[in-house]
């Protein structure tokens, strides 16, 4: 009995962890990136003067967010939306660390929004390889 309890108990803590995560790491998408490239563009904004990239970066990851949000709801319906978050921020991130460190002048990102699409490639992944075992799929 006290089994079935803890793997219960477990498997509502980390779908819990995985809705939060969700949830965070879409608001942050939706609010975040413009006001980050405005505090911190050596960090956040590539490239050199005005650039109209910006707003298709910022549309590009609310729209990404508003959708996160709506997984957050019922992670399980929404696997290939989660598991396409992690691996396009993991293959994003793989190639602006390249850049940042090719380029100089972009080396500021390797602290900035470098590590920030790693951590939600490696959070989502880690709690959606956690739901999934404990619901057998996978």
């Amino acid at each position: 009995m006290g089994d079935g309890i803890s793997l219960d108990m477990s498997a509502a803590t980390g779908l819990s962890y995985l809705r939060m995560s969700l949830i965070l790491f879409g608001t942050i998408m939706i609010f975040g990136v413009y006001p980050l490239y405005i505090m911190w563009p050596t960090g956040w904004g590539w490239g050199h003067g005005q650039s109209h990239y910006i707003f298709m970066i910022v549309g590009i990851y609310a729209t990404l967010g508003v959708f996160l949000l709506l997984a957050s709801r019922n992670p399980s319906e929404h696997r290939s939306l989660i598991w396409f978050t992690i691996w396009s921020s993991a293959v994003h991130a793989a190639i602006m660390t390249y850049q940042a460190i090719a380029d100089p002048s972009e080396r500021g990102h390797l602290i900035g929004d470098v590590p920030a699409l790693y951590l939600i490639a490696v959070v989502l992944s880690v709690l959606m390889h956690r739901h999934e075992a404990t619901r057998g799929i996978g």
